[in-house]
C-alpha cells in the first residue's frame, strides 16, 4: 500500500514539474538561447525545483520497477534484496544528481560565448 501511495505522489509532483518545464523551457516569453539556460541553472532557486523534479523522477521510477518486479511470481521471495536494491540505487542517483546540480555555476566566459 505505501509503495502504491509513493507512486500516486510522486506522479502528481511529476505533472506539476512538468508543467513547470513545459513553460520555462519550450514556451518562454520572448526568444530562449543557451545564455538565459546558463543563467537560470546557476540560481539557487532553480536548483532546488530541479533536486525536487529529480527526487520525484526517481521515486517513481524506481516505485514503479519495484512494483513491475513484484508481480513476477518467481521474484517474489527476493522482495526484500529488490526493495533494498532499489533505495541504494536511488540514493546514489539522487546523490550523485544533486551534486552535480549544486555544483553547476556559469562562469563568466561560458555566458559570454553565447
Amino acid at each position: 500500500m505505501r509503495i502504491f501511495q509513493m507512486q500516486r505522489i510522486s506522479a502528481i509532483a511529476l505533472v506539476a514539474f512538468m508543467a513547470i518545464h513545459m513553460v520555462v523551457v519550450h514556451y518562454p516569453p520572448g526568444h530562449l538561447d543557451f545564455s538565459r539556460v546558463l543563467v537560470r541553472l546557476g540560481q539557487p532557486v532553480w536548483k532546488v525545483i530541479d533536486i525536487a523534479f529529480l527526487f520525484a523522477v526517481l521515486m517513481h521510477a524506481l516505485t514503479g520497477a519495484y512494483d513491475v518486479m513484484m508481480d513476477v511470481e518467481r521474484v517474489t521471495p527476493y522482495k526484500r534484496v529488490f526493495a533494498g536494491l532499489a533505495i541504494v540505487a536511488g540514493i546514489v542517483a539522487f546523490v550523485y544528481g544533486t551534486m552535480t546540480i549544486i555544483a553547476f555555476q556559469p562562469s563568466p566566459e561560458m555566458l559570454a560565448a553565447f
